[in-house]
């Protein structure tokens, strides 16, 4: 039995959500047993939640309980509840209709996507955010969401969307002098592993090398790190990027790149589309200059 199954309403929560109201008893009819509450516990499901429920773990016991009362069925009656077949199909279909919704059409789920990928995930990279924007999405048009597996490839489809646009966007943005000095960066032939050498041999650091460099921590503020820090600075700023590159790309998406570009290998890098490859090469040179001590401080 699932957690929510387990939990407990109070009397207000019960009352608000779970009382079946007029013209919802004359939905249930004269239907009896099983399907009678079976029936009423969808129609309220369906009205708190925007979707049927899976099955009777996602159920509230005291919630069926309550709706038995009203509809004068034992809540044990539930049990016997068929929640697959023709009748759970016709009760959905009653209950849609009554409710003013329809099932989600292949050319409900591509609008869906569309308004997902502009609306919602180029600020928002979180799944589990952009899940319940669509599914917030889906009861504002009266559409009855999708299983779980296409609810999936939707948002998946849609932020992979919003990914190609935004770093279409800002490829274009990079002039050609600046993305060859950034592919430069993983360009082929060139090692994962590089040994960065001394303070000097980094001045001279250039293709991985100098990304591995890059992407090197800062130590403790002390004369020494403040130099190798202004030597990485000098690296950065020779890349030529553009001061205004992410204006309009939302903070936490542009230090997700960086993050994502951080961890991975060169050859890792290389595999991408060169409009992705550039924005979180980019993106690790901005937010790399961004955060140095060199910034602050009055040395």
């Amino acid at each position: 039995m699932s957690a929510m199954s387990r939990s407990s309403l109070d009397l207000d929560e019960l009352v608000e959500f779970w009382t079946l109201l007029d013209v919802e008893l004359e939905q249930v009819g004269a239907k009896r047993g099983a399907a009678r509450l079976g029936f009423a516990v969808l129609l309220k499901y369906f009205t708190r939640h925007g979707r049927f429920p899976r099955g009777r773990s996602e159920l509230p016991d005291a919630a069926v309980e309550f709706v038995a009362g009203q509809v004068g069925v034992p809540a044990a009656e539930l049990g016997f509840y068929e929640w697959a077949g023709r009748t759970v199909e016709a009760h959905r279909a009653q209950i849609r209709k009554h409710l003013g919704f329809r099932e989600c059409s292949v050319e409900d789920a591509e609008k869906l996507t569309a308004w997902l990928a502009r609306q919602v995930c180029e600020a928002e990279r979180s799944r589990d955010r952009v899940r319940d924007a669509l599914l917030a999405r889906c009861r504002a048009e009266r559409i009855e969401p999708p299983a779980v597996a296409r609810v999936e490839r939707v948002v998946g489809s849609a932020l992979r969307r919003a990914e190609k646009t935004l770093t279409e966007r800002i490829a274009a943005r990079l002039s050609a002098v600046t993305a060859d000095r950034i592919h430069a960066l993983v360009g082929e032939g060139v090692p994962d592993e590089p040994d960065l050498g001394d303070v000097g041999d980094r001045r001279r650091a250039s293709g991985t090398t100098l990304l591995a460099y890059i992407k090197d921590r800062p130590g403790n503020v002390s004369l020494e790190s403040m130099l190798i820090e202004i030597d990485r600075l000098l690296a950065v700023g020779g890349v030529e990027l553009p001061g205004d590159l992410f204006a309009d790309v939302a903070r936490k998406v542009v230090s997700g790149w960086r993050a994502r570009s951080a961890v991975e290998w060169p050859s890792h890098l290389r595999e991408h589309p060169p409009e992705l490859r550039l924005t979180l090469l980019a993106a690790l040179l901005f937010e790399r200059e961004r955060r140095s001590p060199t910034r602050w401080s009055t040395c």
